[in-house]
């Protein structure tokens, strides 16, 4: 079942994707990744940017889990959060 809710970029995420947020339409988070790249093609640096990002869905960090097996709820956000220099 497709959910609907907001990917948020951060840092060099938002730089790379040219916006701080956009809507997604994915059953997985795999599936919103997966738009979001098709949708920033014209930005290369935007896929370079995802592979070193970790991702937070609804709050709960994603961790190792394969993308395709966390399932996005109705209204949800994904925090697309890169590595951050510092403490």
């Amino acid at each position: 079942m497709t959910t609907t809710g907001t990917v948020r970029y951060w840092a060099a995420a938002k730089a790379a994707a040219g916006t701080a947020e956009e809507p997604y339409a994915a059953a997985t988070l795999a599936d919103a990744l997966d738009a979001a790249r098709a949708a920033h093609a014209a930005q290369p640096e935007f896929a370079r940017v995802l592979l070193r990002c970790s991702f937070l869905v609804d709050g709960d960090p994603v961790g190792t889990r394969a993308h395709a097996d966390v399932p996005l709820a109705q209204g949800g956000t994904v925090e697309v959060l890169p590595p951050f220099a510092g403490g």
